[in-house]
């Protein structure tokens, strides 16, 4: 089981001739379903495309490569979580879903999003909207359950987003955040500030500060959930080894997902918040690259991904 404590360490698999190195491959609230030109508009920059609508809110592609390494993002989510969404209490006959459906067949769920990538395949009780979540919420009816997912680096002002949860659930209806949280870690040293994945790391730490837009947000939602007036606030930390550095099944089948996941990933994370945070070219930044894939596949660098699992339930006499 994936450890819940941040005191608690992944027992570390001693075999090391595995061969991970098989891995080869180097307005305001938008309320409509009659999407504008401006909305459906994609932009290029450095190669990728990245969303038009509210250009520049969200620092990282919206292109079909990014599109198919979200699939698998998703999968690396439900096995962490055994299956499961979320964390949180919720009932099993809630009627309105800010953001899950397969799992709530009786409720309505609509999910957002900056840019119009949506599956035209999708559960009957499922509905997308364009909009942002940074924006003013307009939404006709209060929600049951607000679950975000991935939002690092997504957000300026947290804070706010928390007040519009709390305003937008129904009472006893919960708010669950599911976020990664940099820098990477690892509890036995293995990973130092030499290493080019721990300097790849802190660097999209500065960029995206640079951006206002901050990638370790996650461990202060706790604390802004409560503030926000939530109560029973729950935090679990789950810990995703980088490779297959780990001795536990699970844990070892999470990180050979996670590996691929950033492998996939990384040209992603890192272009955007590098180039237009810290003033790179895009050689810079490929050329960095090289040597942070190599960290990311070697099993002597016992690296984990922290993440963090937080919910919160509006009492249902609210005071605010």
């Amino acid at each position: 089981m994936a450890p819940e404590d941040e005191n608690q360490q992944i027992e570390i698999d001693e075999v090391t001739d595995m061969d991970d190195e098989a891995y080869g491959g180097n307005d305001e609230s938008t309320l409509s379903t009659s999407l504008s030109s401006s909305i459906l508009a994609y932009r290029m920059e450095n190669g990728r495309r990245y969303h038009a609508y509210k250009a520049g809110s969200y620092p990282f592609p919206n292109d079909e490569i990014e599109n198919d390494r979200l699939d698998m993002q998703h999968a690396v989510f439900l096995r962490s979580l055994d299956g499961r969404l979320c964390l949180c209490p919720v009932k099993s006959n809630i009627q309105n879903v800010l953001d899950v459906a397969d799992e709530h067949p009786s409720a309505q769920i609509i999910g957002t999003d900056l840019s119009p990538i949506q599956p035209s395949l999708v559960p009957p009780n499922l509905s997308f909207l364009i909009d942002d979540a940074e924006a003013e919420w307009q939404y006709h009816q209060k929600f049951d359950l607000i679950h975000g997912r991935m939002l690092t680096g997504s957000l300026k002002d947290w804070d706010r987003f928390y007040i519009q949860c709390y305003e937008n659930l129904e009472p006893g209806g919960y708010v669950e955040m599911q976020d990664i949280c940099l820098p990477l870690r690892s509890d036995d040293g293995t990973l130092t500030p030499d290493h080019p994945l721990d300097r790849w790391s802190r660097t999209c730490v500065e960029a995206c500060a640079k951006l206002e837009r901050p990638l370790d947000v996650a461990k202060s939602h706790k604390k802004r959930m409560e503030e926000a007036g939530f109560v029973d606030v729950v935090e679990v930390l789950h810990k995703w080894p980088l490779n297959s550095w780990a001795k536990d099944p699970k844990l070892k089948e999470i990180g050979n997902w996670t590996m691929t996941n950033m492998l996939e990933g990384l040209q992603a994370w890192s272009i955007g918040p590098f180039t237009r945070g810290l003033g790179w070219s895009l050689e810079q930044v490929e050329a960095f690259l090289v040597d942070v894939r190599r960290d990311v596949k070697d099993r002597k660098l016992h690296v984990y991904w922290p993440m963090y699992f937080v919910y919160g339930r509006k009492p249902e006499t609210s005071k605010k």
